[in-house]
This record gives C-alpha cells, structure tokens and sequence, in this order.
C-alpha cells in the first residue's frame, strides 16, 4: 500500500469508532485533491469530509467551523487553516499530516497541543528508509 492508502485506512478505524479525524496537507491543491478521493471513498459510510483552506468563502467557512465544533463533521480535510485558534475540535481521535516536512516548528508544536490522546500520524515524502538501506548495504 501507499501512504495514502495507509492513511485513509487509519481515518476509517477512527470514523467508525465515533471520532473525528483530521487531515492536514501543506498546499491547498492536495488538501483538494484529498477532500476528493476521501469522498469517494467514504460515501457509502456516510461520512463527507468538509475542506477547510484559505480558498473557502468566509460564509462557508464559518458554516464548517461551527460543525466541527459541534461534533458533527467528523471528517476534516484542509491547509494551514486548520490550525486557527477560531478551531476547536470536540471529539478529535486522529491527526493525519501529509508531507510533514514541509510544516514548521509552530505548526507541529500546534498540533502536538491540540489533544493529548489523539493519535498522530505524519507522512513524509522523503525516501529516507529506502536511502538508509542503500547507504548501509553500500550500494550507495
């Protein structure tokens, strides 16, 4: 499996267990592209994912962190913007960070506040372990 794949099983286990879960990309074209495939994946579990980005009108916005807040929408796709204070999430069991590198300092150290017994999974681009393999096998 990819890493996406990987991911959107985990977001799944939480959906079904009641809980609301978090997908955090850097660019707001893959937070699109995500909201997407999410949709097509979840529509016969009756969860829509909401996207929230720099890109969505203030009157929607508003409309989504309202759901969040309330619990309702369990299923929360989006950029940078989904670390604002206005954000609260009630019922948070799972934070999914695609391309982790590309965040800074403040936005993991935000995210790491945002609940103690939510569960983290980050998903890096990086070929680090395949790199690790060559270098220590000397192939490389």
């Amino acid at each position: 499996f990819g890493k996406t794949e990987v991911a959107l099983r985990a977001i799944a286990r939480c959906l079904f267990n009641g809980r609301q879960a978090l997908l955090l990309a850097p660019t707001t074209v893959l937070a699109a592209q995500h909201c997407r495939v999410m949709a097509d994946r979840f529509k016969d579990f009756g969860a829509s994912p909401v996207l929230l980005s720099r890109l969505t009108p203030p009157k929607q916005a508003k409309a989504i962190r309202a759901g969040v807040a309330s619990g309702e929408a369990k299923l929360i796709v989006g950029t940078h913007a989904l670390l604002s204070k206005r954000l609260s999430y009630p019922a948070l069991g799972l934070v999914v960070v695609d391309e982790e590198q590309r965040f800074g300092v403040n936005q993991k150290e935000k995210l790491k506040a945002l609940s103690a017994e939510t569960d983290m999974l980050t998903l890096s681009a990086t070929p680090i372990p395949r790199t690790l393999q060559m270098g220590l096998a000397g192939i490389r």
